[in-house]
């Protein structure tokens, strides 16, 4: 029997494709064991137990920034989730680690070396991590969901996707998709959404009240599916052919009634939208290190997407840039087309060909 031991965590970006791989490998073979290593703090500690895996912790200890009392603390810190790990492995009998990324991810690698346990690295985003870049340097093997991602000896095997997107039939499940918004399915749409806390830029071009560009939409004869986010407080003008949702958990419907999106560009979300083949404009996340610009950027190299800066995203710029790409039917097929050459579904099946050939090798 074969055991797995899946790094990662703290967000819905590393949980995510972990999960996906570790419900491939159970569904392979239901007799291995498959062991999720994370903190109590992140997103991990109540999905991965819902999924119906065990949770193993390890410290959360972030990489210091400025010398301070927390760097002071680091080493001692570091090198005691390194042990907590290294317990894990003996422990288990692990055979194999893989690292998403993430505060359990660093730990992982160097206590898998030490352990002489093979592990690999997967890496979502364009900018990789600092655990990643790491432990790239001696993993069996290392895989980037984006062409172009600074990782040594790295190779694109593209994201480990939910089920639910990888079998999505787009064309079959429109119309369920559309009763389950209120709209109509032979009316074109255009889906609008910046994740599960929405995006400010986003809601105030379309929204009522601000730039108003969801009446240009409908008046040129397009539906609008607007995702304003949970904690958002957008009126609802009530009007037919604009569903305002503040949440969405079934983003496979709402996907298979996009025809165009406007969204942000989490690595996530770029990767779903690329491997539907769904026409896409992107309003990268201004903060943080600039990873949502490159991760958009094969899918705008490729002419699968287009991109627009998040400060000069308004009601105008919709007019002026959306508005004509909902009004021509050859350039969506084009960038339909384009995505596949950027995105795949087969993102789960080549890290897993990863995970056996470092347990071959």
């Amino acid at each position: 029997m074969t055991t797995y031991l899946l790094a990662g965590g703290g967000t819905a970006g590393h949980v995510n494709p972990l999960l996906a791989v570790a419900d491939a490998l159970r569904a392979r073979d239901p007799e291995a064991e498959v062991l999720v290593l994370g903190t109590r703090e992140g997103l991990e500690a109540r999905l991965v137990p819902e999924r119906g895996y065990e949770l193993l912790f390890v410290d959360k200890v972030p990489f210091p920034r400025r010398p301070n009392k927390a760097a002071a603390a680091f080493p001692a810190r570091f090198r005691r989730a390194v042990a907590q790990v290294r317990a894990h492995l003996t422990e288990r009998d692990v055979d194999v680690v893989v690292g998403f990324g993430g505060y359990a991810s660093a730990p992982a690698y160097v206590a898998a070396r030490r352990e002489r346990v093979p592990f690999i690295v997967h890496e979502a985003n364009a900018r990789p991590g600092l655990a990643n870049v790491l432990g790239a340097r001696r993993a069996a093997g290392v895989g980037v969901a984006f062409e172009g991602t600074p990782l040594k000896r790295s190779r694109v095997v593209g994201m480990p996707l939910r089920r639910e997107i990888v079998t999505l039939d787009r064309a079959a499940a429109r119309a369920e998709a559309a009763g389950y918004f209120g709209l109509d399915p032979s009316k074109p749409v255009l889906l609008v959404f910046g994740g599960s806390l929405g995006a400010l830029r986003l809601n105030e071009a379309f929204g009522e009240g601000y730039g108003r560009a969801w009446r240009d939409v409908l008046d040129a004869g397009w539906q609008l599916l607007h995702v304003t986010g949970e904690r958002s407080e957008l009126a609802d003008p009530g009007v037919a052919g604009y569903a305002v949702r503040r949440y969405v958990d079934r983003m496979d419907l709402a996907f298979a009634l996009a025809d165009v999106v406007v969204s942000r560009a989490g690595a996530a979300t770029v990767s779903e939208l690329s491997a539907l083949g769904i026409p896409t404009a992107y309003v990268p996340y201004a903060v943080g290190n600039g990873e949502q610009a490159l991760n958009a950027s094969s899918a705008v190299r490729a002419g699968a997407a287009i991109l627009v800066p998040d400060a000069e995203f308004t009601g105008d710029r919709v007019r002026s840039e959306i508005l004509p790409l909902l009004a021509d039917e050859g350039r969506r097929d084009a960038m339909t087309a384009a995505a596949a050459s950027v995105g795949t579904r087969n993102g789960t099946e080549n890290v897993v060909a990863m995970i056996d050939e470092a347990l071959r090798g």
